[in-house]
């Protein structure tokens, strides 16, 4: 059987399998899964366009390492066909782990992150695939003797962030997150184990991380969409309560499983029916269930379900400081008197606040290095003439509370929140 497809993807073109392996990974059920889970979660509820996988993002991620292997190897840097393979198995399966709807899961009914449950899946893979997973597991985990290998998987550099700057500002149609990452791959170099970019890459480099500022806040942190993400946490959250109270609810079997029970981090080590439905999981579980909660007699989830279902979302305040704790109060209140609710405990569905963060660029972690043509080595933050790295690099912390819409008449929230 002919295992070296093509396939057309409208962001790289024509991109190859270039291993029998790796054509055996995507053929996978568990690579299959990623089909069925959007890229940007919510986003497509901002940008229509947006309704891309995590299929596709893998697919063009393995695509950028190719090219980012075959740069290295023609600048001398040796990498065996076992460990070209192995790298290409690590990027392509780094998001294998992730849940419907982005982080949701993580937020509401597993409390593992999708990294963890990524390794536990590469590891249940390599079992399947007779060792073959090995190496790729050790570059995904860091522990394979070649570090730079590591860092093309998982950096602040990596073909991760390369694929999905250019595949988001892509579909969403967001033009500020374009980035030249086939300049960027075309300037990676490797000194003393560490991958730099040399010097005539700074220019690419500078507008990465101004790309990649901008997108966070404009797509990935869009208030909007935040809002939205909330609604279906909470949504999930009560859905969880009703079911431990005792209440009917129609939920798929497979995702029933995980609101009926806590599940830890061993859980998903030891116990094979957690991870078998687990990998049953995606977006259309969620909104078959969230369709089918339109119509529940429980006020607080019906609520939320036809707010979710219809796009009537709520509404978002966003601040440089704190909401104070009175004016959070006087929000729940009415929103309890707007419900008919019990008390203003239950009203902790309906109304949330907490906080959101970015930072474009880190100085504690795998730093940028740019390397000139006297083998100096310089942090982007220093080689920089234009940007100022010590804002790009500062951690932005913003406060937010979402509330319905349909209480607005009944409180000043202008004045009150601001």
């Amino acid at each position: 059987m002919n295992k070296r497809k093509i396939i057309n993807d409208p962001v790289h073109g024509f991109i190859k399998v270039p291993y029998d392996l790796l054509y055996d990974l995507t053929e996978h059920p568990y690579f299959q899964r990623l089909r069925r889970i959007k890229q940007l979660g919510l986003t497509h509820l901002v940008y229509p366009g947006a309704m891309h996988t995590r299929f596709q993002h893998a697919l063009g991620a393995m695509h950028l390492m190719s090219s980012a292997v075959e740069t290295l190897q023609s600048k001398g840097h040796e990498i065996s066909e076992e460990e070209s393979i192995a790298v290409h198995a690590a990027i392509l399966l780094h998001d294998i782990g992730h849940g419907p709807f982005s982080h949701v899961l993580e937020h509401s009914l597993v409390e593992v992150s999708h990294e963890a449950i990524s390794q536990i899946m590469m590891q249940h893979l390599n079992e399947e695939f007779n060792g073959q997973l090995s190496m790729a597991i050790e570059i995904f985990n860091g522990t394979y003797p070649k570090g730079f290998l590591h860092q093309l998987v998982s950096s602040q550099l990596d073909m991760d962030r390369l694929d999905y700057l250019k595949r988001d500002s892509f579909f969403s149609g967001v033009s500020e997150g374009v980035i030249g990452s086939d300049r960027i791959i075309k300037m990676l170099n490797v000194v003393d184990d560490k991958l730099v970019i040399e010097s005539k890459g700074i220019y690419s480099i500078e507008k990465f991380l101004v790309a990649r500022r901008l997108m966070y806040w404009q797509v990935y942190l869009h208030k909007t969409a935040l809002a939205a993400e909330q609604m279906l946490v909470h949504l999930l959250k009560r859905a969880k309560k009703l079911i431990e109270k005792g209440e009917e609810l129609f939920v798929p079997p497979h995702l029933r499983f995980f609101i009926e029970q806590k599940l830890d981090l061993e859980s998903f080590h030891n116990d094979k029916e957690v991870l078998y439905n687990f990998t049953l999981l995606d977006d259309d579980d969620i909104m078959c269930s969230i369709k089918a909660w339109t119509k529940h007699e429980d006020v607080i989830l019906s609520v939320l379900a036809n707010g979710f279902v219809n796009r009537k979302l709520w509404r978002i305040k966003i601040s440089d400081r704190p909401f104070r704790t009175e004016d959070i109060k006087a929000i729940k209140e009415a929103v309890k008197e707007a419900y008919g609710l019990k008390s203003t405990k239950a009203s902790k569905y309906l109304v949330f606040a907490d906080t959101i963060t970015n930072n474009a660029y880190s100085i504690k972690d795998d730093k940028i290095e740019i390397l000139y043509n006297n083998n100096e080595l310089k942090d982007i933050a220093k080689a920089s003439d234009m940007l100022n790295l010590s804002v790009l690099g500062k951690t932005v912390r913003k406060h937010y509370v979402c509330y319905p819409k349909s209480i607005e008449d009944k409180l000043q929230l202008d004045t009150l929140l601001f």
